[in-house]
């Protein structure tokens, strides 16, 4: 059995790109984010304290798009978001992020994803 929490399509405004024009001005990115807490949901006994906040994992990364520089890629950032949130929820198991860029004429989107686990 597998426990999860899922963020669909995170809306965020980045500086990103390869080239200095492409980060001239924040782009749209969506972000998802699949958690897997520690233990999963059983014995959370109905308290918040008990459970992996995903409210604050979304603010975790906003935040991270606040205070970093930008960017070249997207794979780049999807790593900073994994690590950002493994490393100040320690709820959190295991974090697979998918990151879409709109960026590519003729097509919805690009999207890069990987999963992350804790380390021991």
């Amino acid at each position: 059995m597998t426990d999860e929490i899922h963020v669909a399509g995170l809306a965020l405004n980045v500086r990103i790109g390869v080239t200095e024009r492409e980060r001239a001005a924040p782009q749209k990115l969506m972000v998802s984010l699949t958690l897997r807490p520690t233990g999963g949901f059983a014995g959370l006994d109905d308290q918040i304290e008990n459970a992996l906040n995903y409210s604050a994992v979304c603010a975790t990364v906003r935040a991270l798009v606040n205070t970093a520089e930008p960017r070249r890629l997207i794979e780049t950032f999807a790593e900073d978001i994994a690590a950002a949130v493994l490393t100040e929820f320690p709820l959190c198991a295991e974090i697979s992020v998918e990151l879409r860029k709109f960026v590519v004429p003729d097509t919805d989107y690009v999207a890069v994803r990987l999963t992350r686990r804790q380390t021991p």
